[in-house]
């Protein structure tokens, strides 16, 4: 892509993971041009405030529905010229037609190790299932939950794992490093669709 990949970010909470994207692409391979959130006291909106970049809130029950908030929440992304919509701890789930509108330009950091335990409680079922392998996965968002294709994965082992809090604190770092690496490789248009299987996201490069 030519010039500074222009990236939204949507976050519902803290945004450790926009703060990783702020120190890690921001004013490099992208510029972050919006942070949206659904919640209006969102620490992300603070955090992208003192980045100097621009932020706006949808609360739920500012609109009639999901239809018409995702609306004016891509209506408000297009405004700012966001080419790539990151999901970052964004809690709320997108109306079809919002994910029609920047069809695979929306990505998502979760968790698990895809297609493992999707949707939320990740961990937890992870945790129930007896897993000793923990992960994370940047993937492209669809209609599904969590069903798009995946972009990066990585692993850590721990075979002890008991506590959804603990792995939750050893997969952040994990996170933190994964969401920059999917940014910096879609800036630099390395990735692409295997054309004789779309599900596999292909990675140029050495």
């Amino acid at each position: 892509m030519g010039g500074q990949l222009r990236v939204g970010v949507l976050a519902s909470g803290s945004g450790t993971n926009l703060q990783a994207l702020l120190d890690g692409v921001h004013g490099f391979e992208a510029k972050i041009v919006a942070v949206a959130s659904d919640k209006v006291d969102a620490v992300a909106l603070e955090r992208a405030r003192g980045a100097g970049v621009p932020t706006s809130a949808f609360p739920r029950d500012a609109f009639p529905d999901r239809v018409t908030r995702d609306a004016a929440i891509g209506d408000w992304l297009e405004a700012q010229g966001v080419q790539l919509v990151v999901l970052a701890g964004y809690m709320a789930i997108l109306d079809a037609s919002f994910i029609g509108r920047f069809r695979d330009r929306i990505i998502n950091v979760h968790p698990s190790l895809l297609p493992a335990f999707p949707g939320i409680n990740a961990v937890g079922q992870a945790l129930d299932y007896g897993v000793k392998l923990f992960g994370v996965t940047v993937h492209f968002v669809d209609e599904g939950v969590d069903t798009g294709a995946i972009i990066l994965q990585r692993a850590i082992d721990l075979p002890g794992a008991t506590d959804a809090a603990s792995v939750l604190d050893a997969l952040r770092p994990v996170e933190h490093a994964l969401l920059p690496d999917a940014v910096r490789l879609i800036a630099a248009g390395a990735i692409h669709r295997d054309p004789a299987h779309p599900r596999r996201v292909v990675i140029d490069g050495p």
